[in-house]
């Protein structure tokens, strides 16, 4: 959801330094793994060692750099079939990172299970999501929208881990399970899209 509405906002922060960076040499695939890296390195070390805030606050730095891709990928006049399959799969890279080092933070750190089977709970969900949406494009149907996409996963989790840093006492908790039953209503949600998109397609075919 935030997708829609905050894009054109955020492309007129991101197009000039994204212009500036091909201007120095960066490539968008270039600039894509050393966000996703920057990512998983965090998530995996900083948040199973108890280091919230700066976990937090590192993930965060590196996932923004995910909006820099696309603005430099506009300024070399669009995307190559390559970098939006590349961008796509560190996607899933940095967001199983996330869950993973909030689980093993659950587990190791806060000693609780059952937060931590949220967090892996998330963690499916956010891929089966992507996959419905992906599967039905590649078969000419539409699986897109639903309440909870990578931007609210993100948010959510991040403000999350962000607050409990601070000592607001289950922030992690109230953002997890939360983010948990929405992130599975979305995949219900996503996969009533396909259906829908099916039938229209059946029948306009029919026609």
């Amino acid at each position: 959801m935030l997708n829609i509405f905050a894009r054109a906002s955020v492309s007129r922060v991101t197009d000039p330094i994204g212009a500036w960076l091909v201007r120095l040499g960066m490539t968008p695939n270039a600039m894509t793994l050393i966000g996703t890296a920057g990512a998983v390195i965090g998530a995996l070390w900083l948040f199973p060692n108890g280091w919230l805030l700066t976990g937090t606050f590192v993930v965060w730095g590196f996932v923004m750099l995910d909006l820099l891709d696309g603005a430099m990928a506009r300024a070399r006049g669009g995307s190559s079939t390559f970098g939006a399959v590349l961008d796509s799969t560190c996607d899933r890279f940095a967001d199983g990172a996330l869950f993973a080092g909030v689980a093993w933070w659950s587990f190791r750190v806060d000693d609780n299970p059952p937060l931590a089977a949220a967090t892996l709970v998330c963690l499916v969900s956010a891929l089966i999501t992507s996959y419905v949406k992906a599967r039905a494009e590649a078969s000419g149907l539409d699986g897109d929208g639903g309440m909870i996409e990578r931007a609210e996963r993100l948010i959510i989790t991040l403000v999350g881990t962000g607050l409990e840093a601070f000592g607001v006492p289950f922030a992690v908790d109230v953002a997890i399970w939360g983010l948990a039953v929405l992130s599975v209503a979305t995949v219900v949600q996503r996969i009533l899209a396909v259906r829908r998109s099916a039938i229209e397609q059946e029948s306009e075919a029919g026609e």
